[in-house]
Formats: structure tokens, sequence, C-alpha cells
């Protein structure tokens, strides 16, 4: 790690990827004109999987690791979200909610490692569950309870799995994602094939155009290999406090392509809830660095001069 300040290139490869994880919400709508989601979310994973997982040496892993990681992730994430998008939500109103991840994540942390919730994760955690609660009351077309539900879901699944990944130790990230869509999949075609039916499977491939194709590689060249090899890039290059906030951005993104690229409407009632949401998640996200600071600013102080 270098500076907590990142250079002008750095910043813009950041930028760069926030920018694609949060107009990501748009192109899966634009897929879902065409394909089933989860036949949808087995394709990108397939495209993950092939043909990188020939290029890349399998992460020293556990096999039973790289299983749960890619059924947390593909099943429970993806193909939640992507159910959730076909008519119950919103996309630029899913890539808010699915944030809050990041509570789920810190929970399941605390549960193992026996750690007390602190005051301001109380906080945090409230703000975002005011936004939800707003959301709630203020369903419709965009945002249906059974929407809100199945990307609630799909947040927990995206806790699950970054929770996996981190019991995995120092790996390459690229690399652990790419084998463990091995695991995801299958499943996915599975499911697909069980509640989706073969005519739909085979029917939405074959309607699917030049445009679909390239939705489906959006999501794996672009969200998984140009994503997480730049977001692993720049960790390892500065401090974790300097990158982590900028994800924050994601459904800024997510809400503004929505509302750019597909009319969909900002309502005052959906930007109340993004100021909830989007303020528990920098109060989580922020707080604990802005702690460390004020902690080192004492010491110095109080440390007698040379």
């Amino acid at each position: 790690m270098t500076r907590p300040s990142l250079p002008p290139l750095h910043a813009l490869l950041a930028l760069a990827v926030v920018a694609v994880w949060g107009t990501n919400f748009v192109v899966i709508r634009w897929a879902l004109d065409d394909l089933p989601p989860l036949t949808f979310a087995a394709l990108r994973f397939t495209f993950a999987l092939l043909p990188a997982v020939f290029f890349l040496k399998r992460p020293n892993v556990a096999w039973w690791n790289l299983a749960l990681y890619g059924v947390l992730i593909g099943v429970g994430q993806f193909g939640l979200l992507y159910i959730a998008m076909t008519h119950w939500i919103s996309p630029g109103l899913a890539s808010l909610v699915v944030q809050i991840q990041a509570f789920f994540t810190v929970g399941f942390a605390m549960m193992l490692a026996g750690e007390k919730i602190r005051r301001f994760q109380i906080a945090a955690l409230s703000l975002a569950a005011a936004g939800l609660a707003w959301l709630m009351a203020h369903t419709s077309a965009d945002a249906t309870p059974l929407g809100l539900a199945l990307v609630v879901g799909a947040a927990l699944g995206w806790a699950g799995g970054n929770t996996v990944a981190r019991t995995a130790g120092p790996v390459n990230m690229l690399a652990y994602v790419v084998w463990s869509s091995l695991f995801a999949a299958p499943p996915l075609f599975a499911l697909a094939f069980v509640f989706e039916g073969w005519p739909a499977v085979s029917q939405g491939i074959a309607n699917a155009d030049l445009g679909t194709w390239a939705c489906v590689l959006w999501q794996s060249v672009g969200n998984t290999i140009f994503g997480y090899a730049s977001w692993a890039w720049l960790l390892a290059r500065h401090p974790t406090a300097t990158i982590a906030p900028l994800s924050l951005l994601v459904p800024v993104f997510g809400m503004g392509a929505s509302a750019l690229l597909l009319g969909e409407p900002l309502a005052p009632w959906k930007l109340t809830a993004a100021v909830l949401v989007l303020g528990g998640l920098a109060l989580n996200t922020l707080y604990p660095a802005w702690e460390r600071r004020r902690a080192a600013a004492a010491a110095a102080s109080a440390s007698p001069p040379a």
C-alpha cells in the first residue's frame, strides 16, 4: 500500500469500476427482456468461467469453499436478484437495496467472532432500516413487497459469500471468482430447467440477439473479470479505507443510469430512501476510519516531543 490518496489514473480506474457495477443493473434489465432470469444467471457464470478457467490457476483453497461461495453468489445473490428484477423491483432501487449486504456481512462476522455490536453500527443499521421501511411504505410497481424481499434475500446471499471468501484467506480474488463459477452455473441451469422449463430456456436463448449477448458478456467480462481484477489491484496498492468507501457510489450510478436510460422516475420518496440507506452505509463504512485517525491524532499529541 502506498498512499491514503489516489493518483488521478487510479481514481479514474476506481470510478470506472463502480460505474460498471452501478450501470450493470440497467444491463440486467435489458437482458431480462429476452432471457428468463435463472437462464440469464447461468449464462453469466458460464462465461465468467470459460475460457478464463484455463488461464488462471485454481486458488489454494478447499473445494468445499469454492463450491459454497459459488452457490451463495450464483444462486443466492444473482439468482434472486434477477428474478426480482423481472417484474417486482426497478433497477435503480435494486442497486440501492442490495447494498444492505454490508450490514449482513458485518453481522455474520460478529456471529463468527463473538463480537458485540457497537453504537455507531446500531445507528448505521437504524438509518438503513428506516430507508427500507420508507420503501415499504411507498410500495408500487417500482418496489413491490416481493421485489424487496427477493433483493434482501440476494443481499443475504452476497453477505454469505463474502463471509465464505474471507475464510479462504489471502487469495487471487479474480481466480477465486472464476473457479467458484464452476459451482454456480450448474445449479442455476438445473433450477432453470425445473422452474422455467426447457421450452422457455431454449426460446430465450434462440431469441437473444447481439445486444442480449453483449449484456451477458457485460455481466461476466465487465462486471466480473474487469471489476474484480481492477478492484483487487487497487486494494493491493492502497489502504482499504481509501478504496472501500468508493463502493457507496454504486447505487448512485445505478439509480442515475436507470433514470437516464430507462426513464425510471426519481420521485422524492425514492431519494429520501436513498439518503437514509446510503447514510447508514456511509456511517458504517467511514466511521471506523475516522475513529482510527482521531485515536492516532490523540496519541501523537499526547506523546512528548523528541
